[in-house]
């Protein structure tokens, strides 16, 4: 089997606590041979973890003609210009979510990737996820019936003050955090044609003036409407999952699923009544529920692990055997044009109010 050479564009918390780390965990596929980062410190760190060279810039991975891939883990605003010149140099590249901020800016680097004869990939990996995998099979199974709701929750309760708060730098809940559950959720609403979008946001904890909560409703005739909500003021959230269908439903969360449902063939038989329920009756019955219960298995419990394994498996077999990628552009760029059409919604959601600057005070 190839081993593929890797060189990886960035080494803060993407670059190296996700990919770094992930790929040095695959020695059989891939070899780190060389990051960038104008940070030496961090290029000193990445020499002694992984026994690669080490750039100040991106010339110095484009200068090797050694490396079958490239990761481009800079910050978001940076993804569309630096992918196209590692395109455009003649490297494959995979690049970290979000691929881009507009859908036409997908199109260019796709039709770029084209051009240059080069492999284009998006680090979606929450595709990968045991637990959303656990959702699509009870789903898929038809047991609960005809779906007619999904929930999905990516929520918690912070504040946040980095580069990720600022618009400019395409910070904020939805570019950031919102990739993920929106692969997901794209799955149940369809990916073969743009949903219609309702989306409302928010900015409340950020230091910055870009939004930290967002609500995102997806409809489309004869699927699911798909109620996505990605907050940073939730302190309670029990579950990442609901979902409503004719015969059941389901809850649950990435560690633990549950949901019940009953079969037509045991339920009791009832008719339509237009006159009144005798001795002011409410309608009740006493239907034969099937309960199951799912939870993750101990070998997936490092949720990032499992999922950055799965993903570069499929990223390699892609690279070295022409197998197709299980997020191909095209979902990216439905992923995409849905964000853009969001923010398109939300143009003066409220801005950062100004905040007290603390300065040093000497004695």
């Amino acid at each position: 089997m190839k081993r593929l050479k890797v060189g990886i564009l960035g080494q803060g918390r993407s670059g190296r606590a996700i990919h770094a780390d992930s790929l040095s965990r695959m020695p059989e596929l891939f070899e780190i041979a060389a990051v960038a980062d104008p940070l030496p410190d961090r290029c000193e760190s990445a020499r002694r973890a992984f026994g690669c060279d080490a750039y100040p810039s991106l010339e110095g991975l484009l200068g090797r003609g050694d490396l079958d891939l490239i990761v481009n883990a800079t910050p978001s605003h940076l993804h569309v210009p630096l992918t196209a010149q590692i395109l455009d140099a003649g490297f494959n590249v995979l690049c970290e979510k979000p691929l881009a901020r507009r859908a036409a800016e997908v199109d260019r680097l796709i039709a770029r990737a084209r051009r240059r004869g080069r492999r284009l990939a998006v680090f979606q990996q929450s595709r990968f996820a045991p637990y959303f995998r656990q959702v699509r099979e009870v789903v898929d199974s038809g047991v609960l019936g005809r779906i007619v709701l999904v929930k999905i929750r990516f929520n918690g309760f912070g504040r946040r003050w980095d580069w990720q708060t600022l618009r400019r730098m395409n910070g904020g809940s939805l570019l950031n955090t919102g990739p993920h559950p929106l692969d997901q959720a794209l799955h149940f609403v369809g990916r073969d044609a743009m949903p219609t979008v309702a989306c409302v946001m928010d900015r409340v904890n950020s230091f910055g003036d870009a939004e930290d909560h967002v609500k995102l409703i997806l409809t489309r005739p004869g699927r699911p409407m798909v109620d996505l909500e990605i907050s940073s003021c939730s302190a309670y959230s029990p579950y990442t999952y609901v979902v409503c269908g004719s015969r059941g439903s389901l809850a649950g969360t990435m560690t633990h699923i549950e949901w019940k449902y009953f079969r037509e063939e045991e339920a009791p038989p009832q008719r339509l009544l237009e006159t009144p329920l005798p001795n002011l009756a409410y309608c009740g019955e006493a239907l034969p529920w099937h309960e199951e219960k799912w939870d993750v298995p101990p070998e997936s419990k490092d949720l990032f692990g499992t999922m950055a394994r799965l993903f570069y498996t499929n990223l390699h077999a892609h690279l070295a055997a022409d197998a197709p990628l299980e997020v191909p552009l095209e979902q990216v760029r439905q992923q995409i044009a849905v964000i853009e059409e969001a923010h398109r919604q939300n143009r003066s959601y409220p801005r950062a109010p100004r905040r007290p600057v603390r300065r040093a005070t000497g004695n």
